[in-house]
């Protein structure tokens, strides 16, 4: 394969991949408004609508936000405990 093709290969590699980066940081930015429990239930009530897979993306979103809040000290929902 020529250089000039593997060259335009990983630019648009790494083009698609902060495309991807940037669509899950705005996902995850929007998801942050459910700081409630109340917020949280209504989302996870939407969220079990669908399948596992469907909502695979969000749901990892979802933990790893709340992983942070308990680690900051706050419990799910951004409420301390």
């Amino acid at each position: 394969m020529p250089i000039k093709t593997k060259l335009r290969d990983v630019r648009v590699n790494l083009a698609n991949r902060r495309t991807e980066r940037n669509a899950r940081r705005r996902l995850g930015a929007e998801l942050a408004a459910f700081r409630t429990p109340a917020e949280r239930a209504e989302l996870d009530l939407i969220l079990g609508r669908h399948t596992l897979q469907e909502t695979r993306e969000i749901r990892e979103i979802l933990n790893q936000q709340d992983h942070e809040r308990q680690r900051a000290g706050s419990g799910i929902g951004g409420f301390r405990a």
